[in-house]
């Protein structure tokens, strides 16, 4: 069990790395709760990976700095009337 939390830590980073996906995309992607992506990113990683780890935190604080943009503008696709998808 602990081998595949830390295969699961280290395959989540990966992907996020490189495609700079936010944590709930990288949830959809994979088909885990966004709980699981964030836990496992910021705890399990440090852990198993610490160097894997620091590139991570880069990205995930790059999506913390621009989420307030992001659902600004889901808002606005919200009352234009486009689903953005």
């Amino acid at each position: 069990m602990k081998q595949s939390l830390e295969k699961r830590a280290c395959e989540l980073a990966v992907y996020m790395i490189e495609t700079g996906a936010t944590v709930r995309a990288a949830a959809r992607h994979f088909g885990i709760s966004k709980s699981t992506v964030h836990k496992d990113l910021t705890q399990r990683l440090k852990q198993y990976n610490p160097g894997l780890y620091s590139q991570v935190r880069e990205i995930l604080e790059v999506n913390k700095r621009e989420r307030h943009i992001r659902g600004g503008m889901a808002t606005r696709r919200k009352y234009k009337g486009d689903s953005g998808m």
